[in-house]
């Protein structure tokens, strides 16, 4: 059976919907446990708006786009104003606050914003300095670096092997780089982008992370000499977070992806051919069948077809579409825990 360390995954991961309203105001999360946020992905459901993605070691007002290129920025009138001790505050930007739109966004805890400054010539960790902020515990870590060009080495945090990288250069425009184990160092897919997974060795330099470090090739996007740049750093903790891939039958009857836990967010994506991402939640599908969909690499509003179930223990695709089920596909997937399959009390959880 599968047991845990998380008993209550609301503590370090919650998905919060809101009603626009055009007044700055604070927002509460509605989980289990109170969670004051480290990275913040919201987007607006109603409208064709960006996602907007910030987090607590690059400052309360600075926004990265998960469905474009642009660098980082400020925007003129704030989307978000503050990290709560239970939730966030908005300001009155029609991204975050528009009056008569539905809201979503998925928030995570890393280290409550203290971050450890890792000096790579003091401490014999990587070739280059970082700012990392990690939970060893839910296995997630925030990590700015300084890029040098050529092959580098960059401390993350986690105590332990990172199974996702997801990479952006914040000082110019560029891509989202992502690595994901599933699909090896070789390999890497863009989060803002519907393309199929590249291989090229400039980006990971074709070498698997360590429990200290991962590693970046020469690739501007990854490692500009004197650019800026924010890594999310993610490492599977039983009955809270798995990372992996599945093979797509093309069936109504599709795969069962075992997890260990109930899931309260998913994001897949098809690695052998161009296909948007798809990221579902059991907030803006409590029950099942889960067929409300966004594309980060997408300005696009919810859109709802293609059905999933969120299971006590995994989920099942029960759907055809090449996005999610290609015949004989490679789809890789992320997901975090809305309950563990059984407590680490040997409580089971139930189904939806």
């Amino acid at each position: 059976m599968a047991y845990t360390t998380i008993d209550d995954p609301s503590a370090y991961f919650q998905t919060t919907l809101w009603a626009g309203n055009g007044q700055a105001r604070a927002i509460t999360n509605s989980g289990n446990s109170d969670l004051q946020p480290d990275w913040i992905w919201g987007k607006n459901r109603s409208d064709s708006n960006a996602h907007w993605l910030m987090d607590s070691t690059r400052g309360v007002d600075k926004r990265l786009i998960s469905s474009g290129s642009d660098a980082e920025d400020d925007p003129s009138t704030a989307i978000h104003t503050a990290f709560g001790s239970d939730g966030f505050s908005l300001g009155t930007n029609t991204e975050g606050n528009k009056d008569g739109d539905n809201y979503v966004a998925w928030l995570w805890k890393a280290n409550g914003g203290t971050t450890t400054t890792n000096d790579a010539s003091a401490t014999s960790v990587g070739s280059l300095d970082s700012v990392y902020q990690a939970s060893t515990r839910a296995g997630f870590s925030i990590v700015t670096y300084t890029g040098a060009g050529g092959n580098q080495t960059i401390a993350h945090g986690l105590g332990a092997i990172p199974t996702v990288i997801i990479i952006r250069r914040r000082d110019d425009a560029g891509d989202w780089t992502s690595y994901h184990a599933a699909l090896g160092a070789e390999k890497f897919l863009r989060l803002n982008s519907n393309n199929a997974m590249g291989d090229q060795a400039t980006y990971f330099n074709d070498t698997t992370p360590t429990s200290s470090v991962f590693t970046v090739g020469s690739a501007g996007d990854v490692n500009t000499s004197s650019g800026t740049h924010v890594a999310y750093c993610f490492t599977d903790i039983q009955g809270y977070s798995k990372f992996g891939s599945y093979e797509g039958n093309a069936d109504a009857n599709g795969p069962f992806i075992y997890t260990g836990f109930k899931p309260a967010f998913v994001l897949i994506k098809e690695a052998d051919n161009a296909n948007d991402w798809d990221l579902r939640d059991s907030a803006r599908n409590p029950h099942n069948h889960v067929d409300t969909w966004l594309r980060p690499n997408s300005n696009d509003a919810d859109s709802d077809s293609d059905s999933i179930e969120f299971l006590s223990n995994g989920f099942k695709i029960r759907q055809t579409s090449n996005r999610n089920n290609r015949n004989g596909g490679t789809l890789v997937y992320l997901t975090f825990a809305e309950s563990p399959f059984v407590s680490s009390k040997g409580i089971p959880t139930t189904a939806r």
